[in-house]
């Protein structure tokens, strides 16, 4: 797999862990000791948190010398909107039949917009066809989808249709166009390569910044795989096996990660705690598990 960037980790942590649980904001330090975990420097986590709060997935408060996140109303539906994807059996089935067109206008000066309605398309599964015109495989729900920008979208922005080929144009050109099947299959492969292996489970120190990773790697495979048609795979097609692989290693650390995750949460700073290099409370690490624990 590439390399594990920071806001993916983050995603992952609250969509998992914090998106269904009433937990109460989450602690700087302990988000930090996950993501140390997974190699990514503490500058680089807060940085990260800093863009969240930015871009209206987290809000920032204070509890003493505590910096504590929490996701917004806005995180929250965004991560809920990815839930059903992430947690179904057959997350790499079409969504009924045909194709779903979309066109957009956004003016030049609303550009974060513009990325935000870009990353909604592609997580539905649309690529870009040709001069504004973008394809998705299926029934993509895009009201639904769109729901989190709908405040900030200006009347007719989005223009949407629901479409079927017609006989004597073929789409499986524009398909091809669209959609680099090959890299789509290299992407499955490297996930089943990294997480079909047990050992994976003993990568990260604790069995709670692992699952964070797994999650984390699942989520851009979902990213990468549009759904397409079965008709455009082969035999060999590696889906199956990527979902196959993916609840198999979930199932292996749910058990030990919840635990961590509840003693991360519970835990409180204390005076008398060793202070990390930026003079705040260093976290403590999760204990452990029997999951992560070499055999």
């Amino acid at each position: 797999m590439g390399s594990r960037q920071p806001k993916q980790l983050l995603l992952a942590f609250f969509g998992e862990h914090v998106v269904d649980n009433a937990t109460g904001p989450i602690r700087a330090s302990a988000l930090i000791s996950v993501l140390e975990g997974a190699d990514v420097a503490a500058p680089a986590t807060r940085a990260t948190l800093d863009r969240l709060v930015h871009s209206g997935i987290l809000a920032r408060t204070r509890s003493g010398r505590e910096t504590l996140f929490s996701l917004t109303e806005h995180g929250a539906a965004v991560l809920r909107e990815a839930t059903d994807r992430v947690r179904g059996p057959r997350p790499f089935d079409a969504q009924g039949s045909g194709w779903t067109l979309v066109t957009f206008s956004i003016p030049e000066g609303q550009r974060t917009l513009r990325h935000r309605l870009r990353s909604i398309l592609t997580w539905e599964g649309f690529a870009p066809l040709r001069d504004g015109l973008w394809l998705a495989p299926g029934e993509v729900d895009l009201a639904g989808s769109l729901e989190p920008l709908q405040q900030d979208l200006a009347p007719n922005a989005v223009v949407a249709f629901h479409a079927r080929e017609l006989a004597g144009f073929p789409i499986a050109e524009s398909v091809r166009a669209a959609w680099d099947i090959e890299a789509i299959r290299r992407a499955h492969l490297a996930f089943i390569e990294v997480w079909d292996d047990p050992a994976a489970a003993t990568m990260a120190p604790n069995a709670l910044t692992v699952r964070t990773m797994l999650v984390a790697d699942w989520l851009a495979l979902l990213r990468a795989d549009p759904r397409l048609p079965a008709e455009f795979m082969d035999a060999q097609w590696p889906a199956t096996r990527s979902a196959e692989t993916y609840r198999r290693m979930h199932d292996r650390l749910a058990e030990a990660s919840a635990a961590e995750f509840a003693e991360l949460v519970a835990a409180r700073p204390t005076a008398r705690r060793r202070s990390g290099p930026s003079g705040q409370p260093s976290a403590p690490s999760p204990r452990r598990s029997a999951a992560a624990r070499p055999r």
